[in-house]
C-alpha cells in the first residue's frame, strides 16, 4: 500500500497517528482505527476517540512503512471511495 492507493484500501485495523489538526488537542493521538464513517475515524488507544476526517492530517503505519495523508482525501463512505476517480 502506498500514499497514492491508501484511499482505496481498508483503513480499519491500521495503526494511525494524528500529525496535524486544526484542534491542538487532537495532535498526537495514536492507536488503531476501529471504525470509519463518512466523516469520522474512530481510533482506539489508551481511550477511544472519534476524529473528524476534514480537520486532521494522519500518518498510517502499513507494513513497516509510514504513510501520511490529509484527512480531506478520506472523506466519503469507504465503499464509495472506490468509485471515485482520483488524479494521479
Amino acid at each position: 500500500m502506498t500514499a497514492k492507493n491508501i484511499i482505496w484500501g481498508e483503513l480499519i485495523g491500521l495503526k494511525a497517528k494524528i500529525i496535524r489538526a486544526s484542534h491542538p488537542e487532537l495532535v498526537g493521538i495514536e492507536g488503531y482505527v476501529l471504525d470509519e464513517t463518512k466523516n469520522t475515524l474512530t481510533i482506539g488507544g489508551e481511550r477511544v476517540w472519534v476524529i473528524p476526517k476534514d480537520v486532521a492530517e494522519l500518518e498510517f503505519e502499513v507494513g513497516g512503512k509510514k504513510i501520511r495523508i490529509n484527512g480531506k482525501e478520506l472523506i466519503g463512505r469507504p465503499e464509495m471511495r472506490l468509485k471515485k476517480r482520483w488524479r494521479k
